[in-house]
């Protein structure tokens, strides 16, 4: 399987979107990346929020933050990856 560092939600329901996070991030780390990118876009933020509580309870995401200027901005969150 081709794992790309970004991974597109949009148009997803949360409980869609949250499943396609846990495999990506699954294979993520075992593929050993370091850094990947969620687009989830703006809207509501319903997503975002489902998206960041999914990353905090994943003992594979390090840390993780929201996009900065250039990287798309709360639309976006970037996820370092646990190497353990």
């Amino acid at each position: 399987m081709l794992i790309e560092s970004e991974l597109d939600l949009h148009r997803l329901t949360v409980d869609e979107a949250i499943e396609e996070l846990e495999l990506y991030l699954y294979e993520a780390f075992k593929r050993r990346l370091s850094l990947v990118r969620i687009n989830h876009g703006k809207g509501t933020g319903a997503l975002r929020q489902a998206v960041h509580r999914e990353l905090r309870r994943n003992s594979m995401v390090k840390s993780f933050r929201p996009g900065g200027y250039g990287e798309g901005g709360v639309g976006v969150t970037i996820v370092e990856i646990s190497d353990k």
